[in-house]
């Protein structure tokens, strides 16, 4: 039997307060790809020592938030065109099965569940909180994985929505919606109607219009890491 002492769970919780800073800094836009994570300036600005973040950037590394680079330090991920190419490959591949799976097994009380998603996406977007929208768009996809009833999927698609969340989230050129929420609305149709095939065509079709709305690009970053970080 392991015992679990103070000391671990305060440093569990450290990891997960910066593991969580970092990822939600990079989904929602504020830490484009390339930006470098020093492990000297992480330490200052989260208090922690060093074997605390270099443990942290470790897990990012291995969640492909993060890119480890020997003797040059950390920075946040960034997606080659291949890379692009075989991520939205295996997510249409993915979705394709879940929405089978979602058409077959969700309940009246799962459809009105989506519609509330829906309403939230809708608010977002007249709202114009793009980092919002983007949320709760790459959501209402793990939602659906979620009512497919199969673990193991809903667990490959959230690795891979995070990593298609990121090269949308900075490649896709300003003014384009990362999910169109009237394509959302018509998949959620066909499910109600227990149309498995029309709501697959519509999800490959989804995913490759926004596939073919990423243009890769690189931007130099201009704020510090403290406030890209939500810091300051």
């Amino acid at each position: 039997m392991t015992m679990t002492t103070d000391e671990d769970s305060g440093s569990d919780a450290e990891d997960r307060r910066i593991y969580q800073a970092v990822f939600d800094s990079v989904m929602s836009q504020r830490l484009p790809p390339g930006t470098r994570l020093p492990e000297a300036a992480l330490c200052q600005m989260f208090g922690v020592s060093r074997s605390v973040v270099r443990r942290v950037l470790q897990r990012l590394e291995h969640d492909r938030i993060v890119q480890l680079r020997p003797n040059r330090g950390a920075i946040v991920a960034v997606p080659t065109p291949e890379d692009m190419r075989q991520i939205f490959e295996a997510r249409r591949a993915l979705e394709a099965a879940i929405v089978r799976l979602a058409a077959e097994n969700a309940t009246a009380a799962d459809l009105t569940e989506l519609r509330q998603q829906l309403q939230a996406e809708h608010a977002a977007m007249h709202s114009s909180d793009q980092p919002a929208w983007a949320r709760l768009a790459s959501d209402f996809h793990l939602r659906l994985a979620k009512l497919a009833g199969n673990a193991i999927l809903e667990r490959v698609l959230n690795e891979t929505v995070s990593r298609c969340s990121l090269i949308v989230a900075h490649y896709q050129p300003p003014g384009n919606a990362s999910c169109e929420h009237d394509e959302h609305a018509a998949i959620v149709d066909c499910i109600a109607r227990g149309d498995a095939e029309a709501a697959i065509r519509l999800m490959d079709e989804h995913l490759q219009v926004l596939e073919r709305n990423v243009k890769l690009r690189r931007d130099a970053p201009e704020k510090s890491l403290r406030t890209m970080l939500g810091m300051s």
